[in-house]
């Protein structure tokens, strides 16, 4: 890729991001305005996602999609109406999601009377009104009636990537709003037990991809029942610590019983000939990713990303003067081309009329994690003049035999320099959240230290009582996003620290986006 040299050029500081310190709500924003990620649409609470935003979704699901293919999984795609009848088929599901509906009644526009603007046309009116997607369940299990009969039917595994909406009334980019981007599964099984475990499977394949992709690390476990997915058995997820000490929801896995499967009479004959109903798992990640991307790694500075899901890897930069600048240019050409060849992702900025400063404060405000500089003194030295994004780190990188003038493995040293950088975002992230991960032996202990702005995750034992959950949520508006399924086992013989009662659970409780 370059960067034409016909593209509008700015000198001027493309504006201030605002320091997490002083609000990191605002910082957010910035970080996302000055990488050119999205924008602002129209419609309120709804985004345009910019190229540079969908080219991270992009590398995230053509990841997600191969994973979710090994599985035996097939992708497929239903309507994005759904008739308001469905929702009603399943109570609890309905309940979770009838205050986000968006509602189509008509299906034609009209020149008002007065001539002055566009009206539903009154004989439009549908029979019935349809619900523009919230998340699929309900279309999805009216087909698998038609699709299984018998156990020879099952497993059956489909994978939709679609939109949804769900309406927002406060709205956060890519955290939360109107309309997003997503995956969602749904499979159908003989037992409960393999239901179950494809649930947990595609929880290890989400917290998989966060951690090895986006270089999240994230806690799995099970969600509370009031935290629960609306409709389902079980819910599992993973659950991430932003810079701040808040937690958010990167991806979640439903165990759905046989709830769906009853509301929508799907039955097969087993290998009785008995009639049963089929077991069901839904699961899903969506943008709301690139948001815990975001504030994860990202610094006052500006946008940071793993290299792994930079759309541009590596950005070289020529340093051209009135003399020696064609010997320049061809050896940036030449190493632009070897590190394509190892799979690099590299853009060239020879953009001319603009100072080499103007060019790394660019693409330092959009993560480009590795740059590389070439001068004429650079070339004598067979050299290159390299930074690092992730942590300002500046050094010479040997490109070329300085006797033979023979070119040195450079896709093989740049992508060395990569790997790093993502393993040592990963360790930087996983550190402060085990910093930020306090036992504390009483309710009081948490509150005071929510009450000082000391966030993370607060990992207690814990009696499970939904009155007693609502009156801390209520209280010092902290939640509980999961039971680490890897730390129940220290509930045993321990006290509640709110209730005093024997615990049942180990809960992480955290303020929540």
């Amino acid at each position: 890729v370059h960067v034409a040299a016909g593209a509008r050029v700015e000198e001027k500081k493309e504006g201030a991001i605002t320091p997490r310190e002083k609000d990191y709500s605002q910082w957010y924003l910035d970080v996302i305005s000055e990488a050119q990620l999205i924008e602002n649409s129209p419609v309120k609470g709804c985004m345009v996602i910019r190229p540079t935003g969908m080219a991270i979704w992009e590398s995230l699901r053509d990841e997600l999609d191969r994973r979710i293919k090994a599985t035996g999984t097939q992708n497929a795609y239903f309507p994005l109406f759904i008739p308001q009848s469905f929702l009603s088929k399943e109570a609890e599901h309905v309940d979770g999601f009838a205050k986000e509906c968006a509602v189509v009644t008509h299906h034609r526009l009209r020149v008002d009377p007065d001539g002055k603007g566009l009206e539903p046309d009154p004989d439009s009116k549908l029979e019935e009104p349809l619900i523009v997607r919230p998340t699929s369940e309900t279309m999805i299990w009216y087909m698998f009636k038609n699709w299984i009969q018998s156990h020879r039917d099952l497993p059956l595994k489909i994978n939709q990537w679609a939109n949804v909406v769900r309406w927002e009334l406060r709205t956060r980019p890519f955290l939360r709003s109107a309309e997003f981007l997503w995956q969602e599964g749904h499979t159908a099984h003989a037992t409960a037990g393999d239901a179950l475990e494809t649930a947990e499977a595609m929880l290890g394949q989400y917290a998989e991809v966060a951690r090895d992709l986006l270089a999240i690390p994230v806690i799995p476990g099970r969600k509370s029942d009031i935290e629960r997915f609306a409709g389902a058995s079980e819910t599992f997820t993973i659950e991430a610590m932003m810079q701040n000490g808040w937690a958010l929801q990167a991806g979640t896995s439903h165990f759905l019983g046989q709830n769906f499967a009853k509301a929508f009479d799907v039955q097969f004959t087993n290998d009785r000939e008995e009639r049963e109903f089929v077991w069901a798992t839904s699961w899903g990640v969506s943008t709301r990713l690139l948001g815990a991307l975001i504030m994860t790694h990202s610094d006052d500075n500006g946008l940071v990303l793993p290299p792994k899901v930079a759309p541009t890897q590596v950005v070289i930069i020529p340093i051209v003067k009135a003399q020696g600048g064609e010997e320049v240019m061809e050896c940036v050409e030449e190493l632009a081309a070897r590190l394509r060849a190892a799979g690099i992702r590299v853009a060239i900025d020879d953009r001319p009329n603009m100072r080499p400063g103007a060019k790394y404060y660019h693409w330092e405000r959009r993560g480009v994690p590795f740059r590389m500089e070439i001068g004429a003194r650079d070339l004598k030295k067979g050299a290159a003049f390299c930074a690092k994004r992730h942590d300002g780190s500046k050094a010479p990188l040997q490109i070329k035999d300085v006797e033979s003038g023979e070119w040195l493995d450079v896709g093989a040293q740049v992508q060395g320099e990569l790997d790093k950088i993502q393993a040592e975002l990963l360790e930087a992230a996983t550190q402060r959240r085990d910093e930020k991960m306090y036992r504390v032996e009483t309710y009081d202990e948490m509150k005071a230290q929510l009450e000082k702005e000391e966030y993370g995750f607060f990992l207690v034992p814990w009696a499970a009582n939904d009155e007693n959950e609502d009156a801390i949520k209520d209280d010092c508006k902290a939640t509980i996003r999961c039971y680490p399924l890897d730390m129940q086992s220290e509930a045993d013989g321990k006290t509640c620290f709110y209730s005093g009662k024997p615990a049942t659970h180990m809960a992480i409780f955290a303020r929540a986006y």
